[in-house]
């Protein structure tokens, strides 16, 4: 494109960039290139100072495209749209070459790092004269929410946006809420009541005028997009749903809270669950706290308790991540065990133990106090748990190779208690299908970005929150639960939800409606106009990952900002 203003910054990155690449060299090249009418370098373009630059350069120089140089797109590319906007300029009509990763991070000679910078910087040029100012759309926001989940996340992020005025309509699978919590007496490390936590939050949710409960129910379909979704809601396994609300609801965004399930012992046989009758795991030692009564299948007060940790988690045969609550939940029926049966002789058997909480290292040494036995074994080599023969004076016999000693040991156990880990749900997959999010090789739901984006996912609206998307205890997961509702809330609080101008778009009289885009897209994007015969693409779901755009068969489909010409022409300034 002819008379073009393009205004060209290389960044410093502090010594990122400028150690490896001539900066000034680069910036010097492009200022003799056609249409650029300045060239400048500076430390951190991404910074305050850095933008404001930019945003003055824009209006004293009526420049009318940018060209930054500096790190992935992907971390600063709408920090530099930004500076645009506030110029008066689109911001659509900006380009990023990335001299960071894709050139100083992987060169170590300076004049070939240069070079490639250089090139880098050519073609962001010969594409940025090719962009359109594009104009983003925006659309209405209902503010209905679905969650998904009655655990102590969901009940958690429920109340926290009913509270603000929101109607929210909560699913639960079983017939009652409060989820895995619902199943513990005690609460690690104060020994608070979990059963005084659930019941305050159930009840709290069940009278509350803006929350709408289903249980018995699952969500069977979702369709839509952020703010304008329609979620269609049935009775779970069969069994009726109590549903004070119509089947099908309009939801502005979703929230995943749907928990975790416990390991099944019975996988690792040297432990003998389900074959030795007093090998139990932590959730069946729960039901004998709760019914007030901690004793063998033969109803004897046990003289000997032993309890494993890691059963499931941080092996390589099943589970390779920690659980994360184990340890200090082990702990917990230490003193449980010691308040109902004092003379009780406690083993505490474990690989490492992670005390790394709020008040856990206090705990951990009180528990040591209590006059329990801890023994150390290696990651891959299990304890094995035995019958004990009638001269012994216990029922089973647990033999395992100390590490701290170095010797091998055998305890004696009455009862053995398996302090089974966390794993995803059975029906994870099924949920992730529906809602369009992805999961990691464990099962887990994967965020949006682990550290910035914790509880977002690559779906806008759906949002995940507790231990479905990882292990975790209950302090951080009411955490995450609230920090899901205040980014609901948020958006929210628009009315109107902004969505991105670059996406897909269907030229109609090229589309011979084979679907076969229907077919490719990862976001659910594309529909079918059964009327017409043509395939169409929801702008408001469109991710412009290009994928419909590179497997159209007839070249019907147009990807904004990313068209045939303009990466021709910065392929073409590469070469």
């Amino acid at each position: 494109m002819n008379n073009c203003r393009i205004g060209v910054y290389i960044c410093m990155c502090g010594t990122n960039i400028a150690k490896v690449v001539d900066v000034e060299a680069v910036a010097s090249y492009a200022s003799g290139l056609p249409n650029v009418v300045l060239a400048k370098t500076y430390k951190y373009m991404c910074s305050n100072p850095g933008q404001e630059m930019i945003s003055k350069d824009i209006k004293d120089n009526q420049l009318d495209r940018v060209v930054v140089a500096a790190c992935s797109p992907n971390m600063h590319e709408r920090t530099f749209r930004s500076a645009l906007r506030s110029a008066g300029l689109n911001q659509y009509l900006l380009e990023m070459a990335n001299i960071r990763e894709q050139c100083s991070w992987v060169h170590k000679d300076t004049k070939e790092a240069t070079e490639k910078a250089k090139a880098l910087v050519y073609a962001a040029i010969r594409r940025v004269e090719l962009h359109e100012a594009l104009e983003s759309m925006s659309v209405d926001m209902c503010p209905n929410l679905l969650v998904i989940g009655g655990g102590i996340a969901g009940m958690t992020a429920a109340l926290e946006l009913a509270d603000a005025g929101n109607p929210v309509y909560l699913i639960e699978k079983d017939d009652h809420l409060g989820g895995n919590l619902a199943r513990v007496d005690l609460t690690a490390p104060y020994l608070y009541s979990a059963r005084d936590l659930i019941t305050e939050r159930v009840t709290r949710v069940m009278n509350h005028k803006l929350v709408n409960v289903y249980l018995n129910s699952k969500l069977a379909n979702l369709s839509g997009y952020i703010g304008n979704f329609k979620a269609t809601i049935a009775p779970q396994n069969g069994q009726p749903a109590k549903m004070n609300k119509p089947a099908e609801v309009d939801i502005g965004n979703v929230l995943v809270c749907t928990g975790y399930k416990e390991f099944d012992a019975s996988r690792i046989v040297h432990y003998g669950y389900g074959k030795l009758p007093n090998v139990i795991t932590s959730f069946e030692l729960e039901k004998m706290i709760r019914a007030g009564r901690i004793e063998t299948k033969e109803g004897k007060t046990p003289r000997y308790v032993a309890i494993i940790h890691c059963v499931g988690s941080r092996s390589q045969e099943f589970h390779t991540y920690c659980s994360r609550v184990c340890c200090m939940t082990a702990l917990k029926y230490v003193h449980e065990i010691k308040s109902a049966n004092p003379s009780c002789y406690i083993s505490d058997v474990y690989i490492d133990m992670h005390a790394f909480g709020k008040g856990h290292e206090d705990f951990y040494r009180r528990s040591s106090e209590a006059k329990t036995l801890f023994l150390m074994y290696e990651k891959d080599d299990r304890p094995v748990i035995h019958k004990a023969s009638p001269k012994d004076d216990c029922e089973m016999l647990i033999e395992v190779n100390e590490k701290l000693s170095g010797e091998i040991i055998e305890i004696p156990a009455d009862l053995v208690i398996l302090m089974v880990g966390m794993e995803a749900r059975e029906d994870s997959h099924e949920i992730a299908r529906i809602v369009n999010i992805s999961q990691d090789k464990d099962g887990w739901f994967i965020e949006s970005h682990p550290k910035l984006e914790p509880v977002a996912t690559t779906t806008d609206g759906i949002f995940i929150a507790g231990t479905c998307v990882a292990p975790k205890d209950i302090p951080d997961t009411v955490a995450q639960a609230r920090a899901a509702a205040a980014r609901v809330l948020a958006r929210i609080a628009k009315g109107k939800i902004e969505v991105d101008a670059v996406y897909s778009e269907v030229i109609e009289d090229k589309c011979s409606g084979c679907r076969f885009c229907n077919q490719l897209c990862p976001y659910s994007a594309i529909e079918f106009d059964e009327e017409k015969g043509r395939s169409y693409i929801i702008s408001a779901l469109c991710k412009a990952c290009g994928v419909c755009v590179a497997a159209c068969p007839s070249s019907a489909i147009k990807g904004r900002h990313f068209t045939d010409k303009q990466v021709l022409a910065q392929i073409d300034g590469l070469f």
